[in-house]
């Protein structure tokens, strides 16, 4: 099977019924415009600061492996994009990608608002060089998978040519979260961390 065949059939799927990723699209925005905002409450603050700081001390500054962390990394996401794509086979499933897309971008842009106003002038450059665009192009294939999983929950049936379509999915969209893990990885080791710590 071809990569890019897989993804460009995803893509055309996806957005086939264009409110689906429209109003996936205004939950992932309000959800991290919430993350912004109700950064100024002390409880989510502390829990914003907790994640933020995890991110830095084990990804950003950490003396592991590039390589180590890449793993653990892809790990979650494709945890992430298991549940979203769970979501797809019956529509009392669909809370799943709601949800994930939801905390997701809420994480997002509680994240972004700690590395501007606590970290300064260190945390915009993390977030400028890494952060941003990683998370971006991560958060675009959640929200894809999210598409696709909303688009086939009403019809999905558990035949032959429905495993097939939702494993070639989940296929081409660990690829593409390969690639994003990839570039986060090349990005650590070229920005962040000692040549050292590339393996």
């Amino acid at each position: 099977m071809n990569p890019l065949f897989l993804l460009r059939d995803c893509l055309a799927r996806a957005f086939a019924r264009k409110w689906i990723p429209a109003a996936l699209l205004i939950l992932f925005l309000s959800s991290t415009v919430c993350g912004i905002v109700f950064i100024k409450t002390p409880v989510f603050y502390e829990y914003h600061l907790r994640v933020c700081d995890r991110f830095l001390d084990r990804v950003v500054y950490s003396d592991r492996s590039v390589f180590l962390i890449f793993l653990e990394r892809g790990a979650g996401n494709l945890l992430l994009l298991a549940l979203i794509l769970a979501g797809g086979i019956h529509p009392a499933a669909l809370l799943l990608p709601a949800v994930v897309v939801a905390y997701r971008a809420y994480l997002f842009g509680g994240t972004l608002a700690i590395l501007f106003t606590v970290y300064g002038a260190s945390g915009a450059f993390v977030a400028f060089a890494l952060y941003l665009p990683v998370q971006i192009a991560v958060c675009a294939v959640l929200l894809i998978a999210s598409a696709l999983s909303f688009a086939r929950a009403f019809c999905f049936r558990f035949c032959g040519a429905d495993l097939k379509g939702l494993l070639s999915d989940c296929l081409a969209l660990a690829a593409a979260l390969f690639a994003a893990g990839l570039i986060e990885m090349l990005l650590l080791g070229a920005l962040f961390h000692p040549l050292g710590n590339l393996i």
